[in-house]
């Protein structure tokens, strides 16, 4: 027997495309199932300014296959020199969805982030005026903290106080990995959200580690205890409209994630949607997969829900998807969760 499963089209609200040949080579893998992705800005340069973030999703939809409709939703990435008025502007044009908050050095192409939070409070209070959302990557970069702590201490360090100085600024903790991440958001009635990938519902750090490191398992914020994916799981699967799909699918050429110092990132983009039924089949939630991959998002990023649909397809052998997606410059390894996967996208066999 086939199961059939019909969703309004889902959004990636934590996306990485790239640029150039990169761009070209993943992009088409979300477009395929996803109608709107929040595209991070972590370029090299970063996208700091209004004209920069016009330029790239001029790139994005130039690189966007004819027969593939999608809305790139375009993000600035935060520095401490900021100009309040661009980002303002920008935001409210329609330009812009959100301001990326990366700590420097927290992770890929994070050197341009920020290291003195007093220094970009007046862009954070223009942003809490205007109802721009603030999408945080949430980890200290204290190297006297534990790579595995860095989430629950950014939460009390940074993120609490934060919020306290400036209570109406919205704001969005990207891939939480933790259950404190988890209650913190569960703790707080309104403007906190949470995006949740699709790796890390199944990945401990043991996967990472275990019998040899797996590079392509590798991602920041890293993979934690059993007890913190079991976490994201039963929040992801609750229906709680705070906790929405942000894949955080993030693309590195093989001969990059395999080497001597491998770049983090998982590039989940080509096979989120069957492995998301997967996961919430496991926990009996498939009635709350179309709530967390596209309606909580939407509402949260006051966006209208989208007209079209996707229907996944169960078979009764596993599906083989494809290992790698080519680009110009080389191969990008599709994340493979190393268990039987029995749906995929109607319509979209690899």
């Amino acid at each position: 027997m086939t199961d059939l499963l019909k969703l309004t089209r889902p959004d990636d609200l934590h996306l990485h495309l790239r640029d150039g040949a990169m761009l070209k080579a993943v992009l088409p893998s979300s477009a395929a199932h996803f109608a709107r992705a929040l595209i991070m800005p972590n370029l090299v340069p970063p996208v700091v300014t209004a004209a920069q973030a016009s330029s790239y999703r001029d790139r994005i939809l130039s690189a966007l296959p004819d027969d593939q409709p999608f809305e790139p939703l375009m993000t600035l990435y935060l520095t401490e020199d900021t100009d309040p008025n661009d980002l303002s502007a920008a935001f409210q044009s329609g330009l812009i969805r959100a301001v990326k908050l990366y700590p420097a050095g927290a992770t890929t192409n994070s050197a341009s982030g920020v290291s003195n939070f007093e220094r970009v409070r007046p862009v954070l209070e223009r942003m809490a005026d205007i109802g721009c959302p603030l999408c945080v990557h949430g980890e200290v970069t204290d190297d006297a903290v534990d790579i595995f702590d860095r989430e629950a201490v950014f939460i009390d360090r940074v993120l609490d106080p934060l919020r306290r100085a400036t209570p109406e600024l919205r704001v969005v903790m990207e891939h939480i990995t933790t259950a404190q991440g988890v209650d913190y958001v569960r703790a707080n009635a309104s403007g906190l959200a949470a995006t949740i990938t699709t790796h890390h519902l199944f990945l401990n750090r043991n996967h990472i580690l275990v019998g040899g490191i797996k590079p392509h398992y590798y991602c920041l914020p890293v993979a934690k205890r059993e007890e913190h994916r079991l976490a994201l799981r039963k929040a992801a699967t609750s229906g709680d409209d705070r906790f929405f799909l942000g894949t955080d699918s993030a693309p590195h050429l093989d001969h990059h994630k395999e080497s001597a110092c491998g770049c983090a990132g998982c590039f989940t983009a080509l096979n989120t949607m069957p492995l998301l039924a997967h996961v919430f089949e496991e926990e009996a939630a498939l009635d709350k997969l179309e709530a967390f991959t596209s309606l909580n998002g939407a509402k949260f990023y006051k966006l209208p829900v989208n007209q079209d649909t996707l229907t996944l397809e169960k078979s009764q052998t596993p599906v083989r998807f494809a290992k790698t997606v080519a680009s110009e410059e080389g191969d990008v390894t599709v994340f493979d969760p190393r268990v039987s996967i029995y749906w995929q996208v109607q319509n979209h066999v690899l």
